[in-house]
């Protein structure tokens, strides 16, 4: 899929797509207000949960209960906050790494979060400042993305005038990556989502769609 997608598509059109000028006002002005209201909700509702997600990591394992780490963003370096759902050792040998399924490093706390998507809910506070939306494509460690830019050219780009989300077409499609070699699929879902988003029509029925899996995603455990 990837290397049709990278052959039937010249550098210029990439550009074009992910240009400002190519996605409508309202799409950019609608988007910003929509994540505003929904995590500032989202937040007061949810933070009687959020007390007891910190205090089951506190008791499960030690270690801070947030997570920050610097991630990729629209033209920029951002610092993300999540619940912290691995060891404090997870990356001990200093090399970043990707998760994958069934990964040791996870604390058993820390599955469930992940499995609920509960880990993500302070990331409402990177988008009330302005790093993140919603739905966009997800925001990589900066030493991964070099490493995947070497096998798949305009990766960076899936971010370029798009904002990367907690949650989008391509988290709904795929599940935590566990290898750079399979990226491919996961960048096309990206590149797609910037597309399907140039117009308000298209991008309410896109957003809405992605939001209605994410939810279903969340109650059914299947993070």
């Amino acid at each position: 899929m990837m290397t049709y997608f990278s052959q039937t598509i010249e550098d210029s059109e990439i550009r074009h797509i992910t240009s400002n000028s190519y996605i409508h006002p309202i799409v950019k002005y609608g988007k910003r207000g929509f994540d505003l209201i929904f995590s500032l909700c989202a937040l007061v509702i949810l933070s009687p949960v959020l007390v007891c997600v910190a205090i089951a990591i506190k008791v499960d394992s030690k270690g801070p209960v947030f997570y920050l780490q610097t991630r990729s963003g629209q033209d920029k370096l951002f610092t993300i906050i999540k619940f912290r759902s691995m060891h404090t050792d997870a990356e001990k040998a200093g090399k970043a790494l990707l998760a994958v399924k069934g990964d040791p490093r996870i604390t058993p706390v820390g599955r469930f979060l992940r499995k609920t998507r509960l880990d993500e809910v302070p990331q409402f506070v990177n988008i009330i400042r302005g790093d993140m939306s919603l739905i966009g494509p997800r925001p990589e460690r900066p030493e991964l993305t070099s490493e995947i830019e070497k096998k798949m050219p305009f990766f960076s780009e899936r971010t370029y005038h798009v904002l990367p989300g907690i949650t989008g077409l391509a988290q709904t499609k795929q599940s935590y990556l566990d290898s750079v070699n399979n990226i491919g699929q996961k960048l096309a879902f990206d590149h797609a989502y910037s597309l399907a988003i140039t117009n308000p029509g298209n991008w309410l029925k896109t957003d809405l769609s992605i939001l209605i899996k994410t939810v279903l995603t969340v109650v059914k455990c299947n993070g």
